[in-house]
């Protein structure tokens, strides 16, 4: 845990402090429009191409203005083909994984309610994570990512890891969960295993197909891993190093804007503290067991808190 925050003090003495005041206002400010407004909401509401275009625009803007404090003020070489590419693309993957993708038409005739959402609702996830997969292949195979292996452009490696202090990292987190697991707009979102409240009476026994939902759902946390940490730090470094981490955090703090404030907040800045560390070890599995494991708790703190007020 002490190396832990000896990544982050070092980082933080080496980054902008300009940089960094501006863009905490700057996402402070979105995230103030955002719950007064509903810019997510909105961007939802939309038919899905026009969906899929403002996500795109939105998240690119946000890229654009934060890296744009970064050349400013850190002298960041912004002025790099390959990363430009890279940082106009990405914004669209994440855009197609934003708006809804209806496989009704692609299943079996012979799936009638409720299996047919289920199986949709189930298969959501796994089909993004694979569209991340040959989106990350693609690059590359073009010579946008380093390394040997795609694993290791984007931290899929596990040399010299320690999974230890990351599960210490992980308990610090549970006070805070027991804490939100007390309020009423966490408890709206959680346990998001409720959305398949559609299968009870259907589904025989129902912790299975529960379960199978929920291993979906952990599957998008390996995406959000693979993309922030994996695409958006460790294989920015060749170009940038650790100056890819704050625009990171902006970014991944904009994708939590349909979640409770708390954890949109939080999110900004645990988006920087895993930035960080997968800067300094090359690897986003620390991030994932953070991540994964929080999710997960989340459920269950969510599941307790609606037992609880019942």
């Amino acid at each position: 845990m002490r190396a832990f925050i000896n990544y982050l003090v070092a980082w933080l003495r080496s980054t902008s402090l300009p940089a960094l005041i501006i863009t905490t206002v700057f996402v402070a400010s979105l995230v103030a429009a955002n719950y007064t407004v509903g810019i997510e909401v909105r961007l939802r509401a939309l038919p899905w191409y026009f969906s899929l275009g403002g996500f795109y625009l939105f998240y690119l803007t946000v890229l654009a203005l934060v890296w744009g404090l970064q050349s400013e003020w850190n002298k960041t070489p912004l002025r790099q083909p390959k990363l430009l590419v890279l940082l106009a693309l990405a914004p669209l993957y994440f855009a197609l994984k934003m708006v809804h993708w209806n496989l009704l038409p692609l299943l079996s005739a012979g799936l009638h309610m409720p299996w047919d959402y289920y199986t949709q609702l189930v298969l959501q996830l796994p089909l993004k994570l694979l569209l991340l997969f040959l989106f990350l292949w693609a690059c590359h195979k073009a010579g946008l990512l380093s390394g040997d292996s795609l694993g290791a452009a984007v931290g899929l490696t596990r040399k010299d890891f320690n999974a230890l202090p990351y599960f210490g990292l992980l308990l610090c987190t549970v006070p805070l969960i027991v804490l939100a697991s007390t309020r009423p707009d966490f408890l709206v979102v959680y346990p998001r295993v409720k959305n398949l409240a559609f299968i009870n009476g259907y589904a025989h026994p129902e912790w299975l197909w529960k379960g199978l939902y929920e291993l979906s759902y952990g599957l998008d946390f390996l995406s959000i891993e693979l993309f922030f940490r994996g695409l958006l730090v460790v294989a920015l470094l060749r170009y940038v190093g650790q100056d890819a981490i704050l625009p990171m955090a902006a970014f991944y703090c904009t994708i939590h804007f349909g979640k409770p404030l708390g954890e949109c907040i939080s999110s900004f800045f645990g988006g920087m503290i895993l930035g960080v560390l997968a800067a300094r070890t090359r690897t986003i599995f620390g991030g994932l067991i953070v991540h994964l494991g929080l999710a997960w708790l989340m459920e269950l703190g969510g599941w307790l808190g609606t037992l609880w007020h019942h």
